[in-house]
């Protein structure tokens, strides 16, 4: 069966991602990369090197996103969601770099960068190999020693599509989502 995803649906596939793909297009070029990401309910934060994609994004703030959940060929759900570009400096860049790193922390695999988190649950920053906590303002520099480019992406439009071979999926991610925001 296919079907669209209702409002709910596509906001439990943007909180339960943390990979999608934003496509810009530029000078009659189109350009289409994979990112990480956090979602907060209607904007997408992310960061990244200077490079094509934020060239292109810069000139042409109106790029579209892309995520997908693929459980097997005939059982998917994708959300397509068009939205503005705006790169983000001072406190927003902090703002947005701390919502990317607490959503990207429990996937750290590092054993010398790890996630620190206060009493209250909070993002901290991280802690190197015999380090305090690195707060996400301080030294972002990126392995090539440019400062990264913290992006924010505000949704203006967001549909979704899913196939299931039966109707019990939809029913179990109906439940699911409806726990997600209790």
């Amino acid at each position: 069966m296919l079907g669209e995803l209702n409002n709910r649906e596509i906001d439990a596939v943007l909180h339960t991602s943390v990979v999608g793909r934003i496509g810009c297009h530029s000078d009659g070029r189109t350009y289409i990369v994979p990112i990480t990401y956090a979602y907060d309910g209607d904007t997408v934060y992310a960061h990244s090197a200077a490079g094509t994609k934020v060239d292109m994004m810069r000139a042409n703030p109106d790029v579209c996103f892309e995520v997908e959940q693929l459980d097997d060929l005939a059982n998917w759900r994708t959300v397509v969601a068009r939205g503005e570009f705006e790169e983000l400096h001072g406190a927003d860049a902090d703002d947005g770099l701390r919502k990317l790193l607490a959503r990207l922390a429990p996937y750290v695999t590092s054993t010398t960068a790890q996630p620190v988190s206060g009493p209250d649950g909070t993002f901290h920053g991280i802690r190197t190999t015999a380090s305090e906590p690195v707060p996400p303002s301080a030294g972002r520099v990126n392995a090539s020693g440019q400062d990264p480019v913290i992006y924010r992406i505000r949704l203006t439009e967001k549909t979704g599509r899913f196939e299931e071979r039966s109707t019990s999926g939809r029913e179990r991610r109906a439940a699911e989502s409806s726990h997600m925001y209790t």
